[in-house]
């Protein structure tokens, strides 16, 4: 049976909208920025808004790659890098430190690290469940841990975006580790806001459903890609950048009494 419903005028996804300097002066980390992904899109976005960006991954050719390509587009802004094992909670540290000491400061944190798979909880084992777990919601905590510490001791406030994901809502087959991991930021999220308002801080997250990316498509089938974009109201995936986006509105001062919340980036939430 073909699908009756009518084309969307907002199936074709719009050009980029350019910077409009909302991060200028600012000062940012953003985790899991190698490659094509949103924490790519959203170090981009950030320069795109006048910040400096330090990006951190654990794969270090991604990286080094990532900060020249950065670096290339935006050569009157600092760019700087640190790998990170986001699982270990000395490198983490260790990565705040070092934004502090290359940037001068740390204005904005974007926890972007995230796992996914596509496993059935009957199959599922302790160690994809861990992992996934680990990935995704420890590590935005021993992030938000590590930001806080800073903040807390630092004479100027800040703003943490947390990129959790629309399955934190909805149920979706395979996808219970994740789905928890993400219900998981969505809660630290709320309650973190909460305690992080003592030291000047917003801590606020995104809530993507689906983002068109090559990393993606590696890691999952085309025809579930396919399916998933049907269900959106436009018909199509977002675009990373329209992600990005939204997390530079989060971390700019157009969002100065928002906090403990979580934006969903979709048609619905579930």
């Amino acid at each position: 049976m073909t699908d009756s419903r009518p084309v969307s005028p907002l199936a074709t996804p719009p050009e980029e909208v350019a910077g409009h300097n909302l991060l200028a002066g600012k000062k940012a980390i953003v985790t899991a920025a190698a490659g094509t992904g949103i924490g790519f899109a959203t170090a981009r976005r950030i320069l795109l808004e006048g910040g400096d960006v330090l990006v951190s991954d654990f794969h270090e050719r991604r990286l080094g790659e990532t900060v020249e390509k950065l670096s290339a587009e935006f050569p009157n802004q600092q760019v700087v890098s640190f790998v990170c094992d986001v699982s270990s909670t000395e490198q983490v540290n260790e990565l705040f430190a070092s934004a502090a000491s290359q940037l001068g400061r740390i204005d904005v944190v974007v926890n972007n690290a995230g796992l996914g798979g596509e496993t059935p909880v009957v199959d599922m084992t302790d160690e994809q469940w861990d992992r996934v777990v680990d990935i995704t919601l420890n590590s935005t905590f021993r992030a938000t841990r590590a930001a806080l510490a800073y903040f807390r001791d630092a004479p100027h406030g800040g703003i943490i975006v947390n990129n959790a994901s629309v399955l934190g809502w909805r149920a979706q087959r395979g996808q219970a580790h994740y789905a928890a991991a993400k219900a998981g930021v969505m809660a630290l999220t709320r309650c973190s806001a909460v305690e992080a308002a003592d030291y000047g801080v917003r801590i606020n997250a995104v809530a993507p459903s689906i983002a068109k990316h090559p990393f993606l498509a590696k890691v999952t089938s085309d025809d579930l890609l396919d399916e998933l974009a049907s269900r959106e109201a436009y018909g199509r995936a977002a675009e990373v950048w329209e992600i990005a986006a939204t997390i530079a509105m989060l971390a700019s001062d157009y969002t100065t009494y928002l906090t403990g919340e979580i934006v969903s980036i979709s048609s619905q939430r579930a």
